[in-house]
């Protein structure tokens, strides 16, 4: 994972820099999550991974994306199918959004809870979250009865644990040591 993103990541920077400075972030974003999943096609990884040559595969990627993709969105698929990096797309896009996600001051926050969240726990929870970490937050909320109570919160590296299941493991550990 780390290689695709180090591959991806000079891709990634140049189309967002590419995207602010045309102020056409959500036309990119939409062009490359669409050349993602064209990516992820599974007759097109069969394709991607054949003995083709660059040309022939930007060529025929190109033809498959010509709608969605405008001028500069088909210029930056062909560099990538001639430097042979069609494959790290996926990755790109995921890179791109991260970009995205970090210009406009927001975050996607995962929330698994023992319980569903009331209107008023998601609206507070929200809140606080947007706080604390100077950003919009967009939650995704889930339930997983084995936490037994309480919540655990994932924002990007941030992992903040306040589940029972979370309490009873790091005093097991504690008791252990």
């Amino acid at each position: 994972m780390s290689e695709l993103t180090t591959v991806a990541r000079p891709y990634a920077r140049a189309a967002f820099e590419f995207a602010v400075d045309n102020n056409k972030i959500e036309a990119w974003s939409e062009m490359l999550f669409f050349s993602a999943e064209v990516v992820n096609n599974p007759t097109m990884v069969k394709i991607l991974t054949s003995d083709k040559a660059a040309q022939e595969l930007a060529k025929l990627f190109l033809n498959v994306c010509e709608d969605q993709l405008d001028e500069n969105g088909l210029n930056f698929i062909k560099i990538m199918a001639e430097n042979g990096r069609l494959s790290v797309l996926p990755r790109v896009a995921q890179l791109f959004a991260g970009l995205e996600d970090e210009y406009k001051k927001q975050v996607d926050v995962n929330v698994v809870s023992a319980y569903a969240l009331s209107k008023k726990q998601h609206t507070e929870l929200s809140k606080s979250l947007e706080k604390r970490l100077a950003r919009k937050v967009n939650l995704h909320c889930s339930i997983d009865k084995t936490l037994i109570a309480g919540m655990v919160i994932t924002a990007g590296d941030l992992v903040i644990d306040s589940s029972a299941k979370g309490q009873l493991v790091r005093l097991s550990n504690t008791l252990q040591s």
